[in-house]
């Protein structure tokens, strides 16, 4: 019997011939905190006397969370975090460099066929480079820093197979959507999600990266996509290795198989307070929005600013709706201005925050009033997920469906404008 990608790479992370069900005790490549979870890591070590990451290349911390700092007490923590990296010669990504779930790939330190854990629940998204990544605790990342190792339960494994080609202005972020939708919240618990079909194949890498982070919000352990020339692509034009790609086998056994199209896809919007609470954008054409926001680890990329872009340039948001954008890292900003992206934005309404997290998770820049509705291609909504749980109603949609609904000043099917 062949091995699905999980089976692969846990077997020859542990050094044993396992399959989906078994224990192993498997070395990780890389380890990687943000500032919202490093103090209790920073601690668990320090309290192991740990003299630095066992882990293969390491580990890295972000500061992104709240960044720049919004407190005095927030500031302690930084302070806190900084001063341990620097004595243990940890790699640190500062405030503005970006969000953790960019400027890791960005750095080379979670490449194909690669075992990653990472201090916070979307880190799963380093599956879009043919990884096995995955969040945990930060005593586990901690653990696993300490020894380089940690246990993992072997996942069975889901095959998502999409067909056919996206429609103008329908793409990644939909089908993420569609799929929690079809499969719920927790419908794919502690399993890996391998994608597939002639819509993936064609798909870029910041649609891969989209998908792959959203998979945590069906409960996914992991969710690592075939290496091909689109992942050779984008790693050697980084000066990246490409690393050692595994592909699952052909007699490989899949727990469960789904199928979608592509092209019977339309815009679709995430409802309060649910991921999986999806309806099409054309339904909620009456709900006001009093905020849009842009970004994020989920769609805070070049072709997300570009998608946006496209349909409010010349154009200005609606009289009253605050529009944020938060580029995904200072690289993507950086590219974004050399293609004019940001002074189309800017001209559109657009105010922009630094590179990071930004109002996604609601500790400073961009908290909504009591009663708002926002509009937002982040990847959770839950009732005072973005800093206030007086009444607001967080929307999750693509970057297409934000940009049209700051433009109308209701939630808008982007092919109608």
């Amino acid at each position: 019997m062949g091995k699905t990608i999980a089976e692969k790479v846990l077997s020859s992370h542990s050094g044993s011939d396992c399959a989906a069900g078994d224990i192993v005790i498997a070395s990780v490549d890389f380890a990687m905190s943000q500032d919202g979870t490093s103090t209790m890591m920073i601690r668990e070590l320090q309290e192991l006397g740990s003299e630095g990451p066992k882990t293969k290349r390491g580990m890295a911390i972000v500061i992104d969370h709240n960044s720049p700092c919004p407190s005095v007490e927030v500031a302690k923590i930084h302070k806190m975090i900084r001063d341990y990296a620097r004595a243990k010669s940890l790699p640190i990504h500062d405030v503005g460099e970006g969000v953790c779930h960019q400027v890791v790939p960005e750095s080379g330190k979670a490449l194909p066929g690669d075992l990653v854990v990472g201090a916070d629940s979307h880190t799963c998204t380093y599956g879009a480079l043919n990884a096995c990544s995955t969040g945990l605790g930060s005593a586990d990342v901690a653990a696993a820093a300490f020894t380089g190792k940690l246990w993992f339960k072997v996942p069975e494994t889901f095959l998502i197979n999409v067909e056919g080609g996206f429609v103008p202005r329908v793409g990644a972020k939909d089908l993420a959507l569609r799929v929690i939708g079809s499969l719920t919240a927790d419908g794919a618990t502690y399993k890996s999600i391998e994608f597939s079909g002639e819509a993936i194949n064609s798909m870029t890498m910041d649609g891969r990266f989209t998908v792959a982070n959203m998979s945590v919000e069906m409960g996914a352990k992991f969710c690592p996509f075939a290496f091909d020339k689109t992942t050779a692509d984008w790693l050697t034009s980084r000066g990246i290795s490409t690393g050692i790609s595994v592909s699952s086998d052909f007699d490989c056994k899949y727990e469960k198989d789904f199928d979608f199209d592509a092209s019977d896809l339309v815009p679709i919007v995430s409802k309060p307070h649910a991921v999986d609470n999806i309806t099409d954008a054309t339904d909620l054409r009456d709900v006001p929005i009093q905020q849009a926001f842009l970004g994020t680890c989920t769609n805070g990329r070049l072709s997300d600013l570009h998608a946006a872009a496209e349909i409010l340039k010349g154009k200005h948001v609606k009289k009253g709706v605050r529009f944020i954008v938060a580029p995904a890292s200072r690289t993507i900003y950086l590219e974004a201005m050399e293609k004019g992206i940001v002074s189309e934005l800017l001209k559109a309404g657009a105010s922009f925050v630094a590179p990071g997290c930004g109002p996604c998770v609601g500790t400073h820049a961009g908290i909504p009033s009591d009663g708002d509705n926002v509009i937002s291609t982040a990847n959770r909504n839950f009732k005072g997920r973005m800093g206030n749980n007086k009444d607001v109603g967080i929307y999750l949609a693509s970057p297409e469906t934000v940009a049209a609904s700051a433009l109308t000043g209701n939630i808008t099917d982007p092919r109608e404008v």
